[in-house]
């Protein structure tokens, strides 16, 4: 899919993208807003709860499965 908004991008499309996906979010040159009770926010990557979430993840995967997995 990344591959694919590049080749569009380079054609001189854009888009507005709904996603929880860090992977689509870093795409480059990407505005990245983020919507909350007190209203939208442009922000940077690392700031986004979906990126942290990923990053605890891959930084300690069994701590992340400990949780999710304990009943």
């Amino acid at each position: 899919m990344v591959s694919r908004i590049h080749e569009l991008v380079s054609d001189h499309s854009q888009f507005i993208i709904a996603t929880h996906s860090p992977i689509i979010m870093a795409y480059p040159s990407a505005k990245i807003v983020e919507l909350t009770g007190d209203g939208m926010q442009e922000v940077n990557l690392e700031e986004t709860q979906h990126y942290q979430v990923m990053k605890q993840f891959f930084d300690d995967p069994d701590r992340m499965m400990h949780h999710l997995l304990k009943p």
